[in-house]
């Protein structure tokens, strides 16, 4: 049994479930679910039955898709229903997306708004001194000065002269409950967050979601959906995405109760995705690309502009994996009256009208929307050609405030970029083999693979390219923050300069490239890239250390005055101080007056932690635009 075989259990089913279990039977609740999880399951319509053993059978009943209540579980064992075993089931099954706000916290245009085109449920979210002490947790501490700072990383208080909305006293209580289970979590790390912490995580949720915090509700069940892979051994798990999660999590649940104004509107978030009347649109199409995810969705995106060069999606993505992904791509898109397949509305064009479109551009599908066939533009013309003209830093800059890690959810933006590139040939890379070019301003550029899923075309066509050094070609790539230039191929021109290559779909042959006018030599060595030999790590893999073995993994670390002192001579004081107070507050344990040990500080832990995170992620992002800065050309001489 896998947990894609159950049906989804609401948060707080499972939180009540395993708060029921008597101190006994939660010692043995992970057993349970691993136990269970070996077991054979039956689907009959809306129920599911698990064949707990040879003479007993637990039921999940699920009307509408989802385990809404805890009577939906029942099990036929002798101790039920007080047994291990519904809790157990429930801990085992994904847990459902909470539904929006009990109270209807929508405006009327949001609740007006249609369901988005891609046919997925609407859905919400100078130097600083050297101390030990860190910056307020929710915030990122300042760069030192020897780093570009980052563009959008703080996050700046409305100004507000007026009274400000602040957050209820109710909301603050919630909040302080996500921020302890959170912490809690990060107190234990991956191997001691069970299920009953979990629980703790989903209760919190439930809480928060009642409080019309969904931002920190959708955080919360996006950690114990992580934790439950990690501890599964799911192969997709990333050590970094739980951190990423936890960081978000303590960040949004600390500032609920320090936000005002619109700062605090971006941290409650929003239930639903807001889709705004847009009027009348005229959208060219730019390229499609396949959507694979790892929870089993399929499907296929078509970028389009409109004449001020602003970037919408028109999408379709159900469950269904690569093959649904595949035959999408040959399917009329899900908008108004236009017979346009997706892979034709990328070459095409569209006039809308009734238009609505969300804050990350997703375009609404609603009864009221309609739109007709139109007039498709090149790349080369206008007003496609104008997104060229950009110059990459700028373009870089803004794909970085897009995917920052901790970015307003409806903050918007694309991470697309636009680039004119000359291929030089394959080159090797930890994360495999990448298409070196060069871009404006000498900047040398890796391509990589967006998907390398062998039923897509991505792999064999970037392959192909890295034969064909010398090609100039016009791309769309996404940008890939690392500390030196890296973008995820997604479109390019055609070699022989007539029409595009959606690269994900489209199959290049080696009839398509020019032939070279000399023998194909090696990729010449790239410049140094900024940042490359930046220490930063030291601090990196600290806060990651701390995530799968909890704050032990670091008390045990002893003395790191040696990393500090690096981090300090490569111009990182705030680094070096943020690592000693980390690993200092992690070794600490008071006694009392009899020699006895108290209780962690776990909320302190927390707090230097989750400074750490974003100080890392900060920086990351600011070496990241700095890589992309033009290079100056090398002086002539003679």
């Amino acid at each position: 049994m896998t947990a894609a075989q159950l049906p989804p259990v609401a948060p707080e089913v499972t939180a009540t479930l395993v708060e029921e279990l008597s101190p006994r039977l939660r010692k043995r609740l992970d057993a349970a679910v691993t136990k269970l999880g070996a077991r054979p399951t039956h689907r009959d319509g809306e129920t599911v039955t698990i064949a707990v053993d040879e003479e007993t059978d637990l039921r999940m009943h699920a009307p509408g898709g989802v385990v809404a209540t805890a009577d939906a579980l029942t099990c036929g064992c002798l101790l039920a229903p007080a047994c291990v075993h519904r809790a157990a089931a429930a801990c085992a099954a994904p847990a459902a997306d909470p539904a929006p706000d009990p109270a209807g916290q929508e405006t009327p245009s949001e609740a007006a708004s249609a369901p988005h085109a891609d046919g997925t449920a609407s859905e919400s979210t100078g130097p600083a001194p050297e101390s030990t002490t860190p910056a307020p947790y929710g915030t990122a501490p300042a760069p030192d000065s020897t780093t570009p700072a980052p563009d959008a990383t703080v996050f700046t208080p409305p100004d507000n002269t007026s009274a400000p909305d602040v957050a209820s006293p109710a909301q603050r209580v919630a909040a302080d409950a996500v921020w302890s289970a959170a912490a809690a979590v990060l107190e234990a790390g991956v191997e001691g967050a069970g299920a009953v912490a979990q629980a703790a995580l989903l209760r919190a949720a439930h809480t928060a979601r009642l409080q019309h915090l969904p931002r920190a509700a959708g955080a919360a069940l996006s950690v114990v959906t992580l934790l439950r892979a990690a501890r599964a051994g799911d192969p997709s798990y990333r050590t970094p995405d739980l951190v990423t999660a936890l960081a978000e999590l303590l960040g949004t649940a600390h500032r609920v109760g320090t936000a005002s104004g619109a700062e605090l509107a971006a941290v409650r978030g929003r239930a639903r995705r807001p889709y705004s009347p847009d009027g009348s649109l005229r959208l060219y199409g730019l390229f499609t690309e396949p959507v694979v995810t790892d929870s089993g969705h399929g499907g296929a995106r078509t970028w389009v502009a409109g004449p001020d060069g602003r970037l919408c999606t028109v999408g379709d993505v159900a469950p269904g994996g690569v093959g649904r992904a595949l035959g999408v791509a040959d399917r009329a898109v899900r908008l108004g009256e236009s017979a346009l397949t997706h892979r034709e509305l990328g070459r095409a064009g569209l006039a809308v009208s009734g238009a609505t479109v969300s804050p990350d551009g997703r375009l609404g599908a609603g009864k009221g929307v309609k739109a007709v066939t139109a007039r498709g533009a090149a790349w080369t013309e206008p007003p496609l050609a104008a997104l060229w003209e950009t110059p990459p830093l700028q373009q870089a800059v803004r794909a970085l405030r897009a995917t920052s890690r901790y970015a307003d959810p409806d903050a918007g933006g694309s991470d697309l970029l636009f680039l004119d590139v000359e291929l030089r040939g394959a080159v090797r890379d930890p994360g495999g083999t990448c298409l070196l070019a060069s871009c404006d301003g000498g900047i040398a550029v890796r391509l990589a693979v967006a998907d390398d899923d062998p039923a897509l075309a991505h792999r064999d066509n970037l392959m192909l390219l890295a034969t064909a050094p010398g090609t100039r070609l016009r791309i769309i790539g996404r940008l890939l923050p690392a500390l030196h230039p890296r973008l995820a191929l997604l479109a390019c021109s055609h070699p022989t300069g007539e029409g595009t290559i959606d690269l994900g779909f489209d199959r290049l042959r080696r009839a398509d490239l020019p032939v070279p006018d000399a023998p194909v030599h090696p990729a010449p060595p790239e410049p140094g890239d900024s940042g490359a030999n930046s220490p930063l790590h030291l601090l990196e893999r600290r806060v990651e250390q701390t995530v799968p073995a909890g704050r032990a993994a670091l008390g045990m670390l002893g003395d790191v005055s040696a990393e500090a002192r690096r981090l300090r001579r490569a111009g990182l004081p705030t680094a070096a101080g943020l690592l000693a107070a980390l690993c200092a507050s992690a070794a600490r344990r008071e006694r009392d007056a009899f020699g006895r040990l108290l209780p962690a500080d776990t909320d302190g832990f927390a707090t230097h932690w989750l400074a750490a995170a974003r100080y890392t992620s900060a920086v990351s992002e600011s070496l990241c635009a700095a890589a992309w800065e033009p290079r100056p050309e090398p002086a002539v001489t003679g």
